[in-house]
């Protein structure tokens, strides 16, 4: 008896080792990839001019980074990011523009879009050529295994737009609203909530800030007819650090934090900025 249980000790013995490798044979790993490389129908400048907006500025593709796994290349989708900023951030800049691609392998760029890109996400200057850069990046699932292309660089000249948001034809701009000191009341007590004007289509100012309350920006002050505030759909739905602004847009819903802020409004790019001081 003891003899046969012996035998079957060992036949289970080689069962479960048998199994284990069959798993282990089984197991699906990552065993690389190529990194893409990237080519462009421009060689230095991308053209860009108003008269020719809808026309193509610049097509990038790229070749197939090709993941392999033990079961072969991978069946997986493969996502891209297509990264463009100014030479010399090497692509840290928080202002580079991203665009989000699934699958295709190539991006066609209309001139006005481009011109887009560097006027008011890199904010580059109108008057004057500049180096930039493009690159793409490769992953799969869950942003693992990234893979960085060549990176192109060309030359470019962004042509002036008009702004996003007209700016006020009074060419000031005041504060009002419960997270000032002066209130709903209008008019607003000038200096203190007037803005600066450093451009006729930026203005700032510093400001004590009540947290939690809500303002707008007025061209004319004493005057409700017209008004700036936020672009969303509804009052204080505002990212409180800045966002989109528009004519006649909600209330704006300032910082939790009472205290000196910094307010920046761009006409051109219809954005404005709130920095704690």
């Amino acid at each position: 008896m003891k003899n046969v249980f012996k035998y079957l000790l060992a036949a289970f013995a080689i069962t479960v080792v048998a199994t284990s490798c069959k798993k282990d044979e089984n197991r699906i790993t990552y065993e690389g990839g190529t990194s893409p490389v990237l080519s462009s129908t421009v060689a230095t400048n991308i053209p860009l001019a108003f008269t020719t907006k809808d026309q193509r500025a610049i097509k990038i593709s790229w070749t197939n980074p090709d993941y392999k796994f033990t079961t072969g290349l991978s069946s997986h989708d493969v996502s891209y990011l297509v990264e463009i900023d100014t030479t010399g951030s090497n692509f840290t800049n928080p202002n580079r523009k991203v665009i989000s691609i699934s699958n295709d392998m190539s991006l066609d760029i209309t001139q006005n879009d481009f011109n887009d890109y560097l006027l008011n996400q890199l904010q580059l200057n109108s008057t004057m050529n500049h180096n930039i850069e493009i690159r793409v990046k490769s992953t799969l699932d869950n942003n693992s295994a990234p893979l960085y292309s060549n990176v192109l660089k060309l030359i470019a000249r962004p042509y002036p737009i008009p702004p996003k948001v007209a700016p006020p034809a009074s060419g000031e701009l005041y504060l009002v609203g419960n997270a000032t000191n002066g209130g709903w009341n209008n008019p607003v007590p000038v200096p203190s909530q007037k803005f600066t004007k450093l451009s006729p289509t930026l203005f700032t100012i510093t400001v004590s800030l009540i947290g939690g309350g809500s303002y707008l920006m007025l061209p004319v002050n004493g005057d409700w007819s017209v008004k700036f505030g936020g672009a969303g759909s509804g009052n204080n739905s505002n990212n409180v650090n800045g966002d989109d602004f528009k004519n006649g847009g909600s209330d704006l819903l300032a910082p939790t934090v009472s205290g000196n802020y910094k307010i920046d409004v761009d006409f051109q790019r219809g954005k404005f900025t709130v920095t704690k001081l």
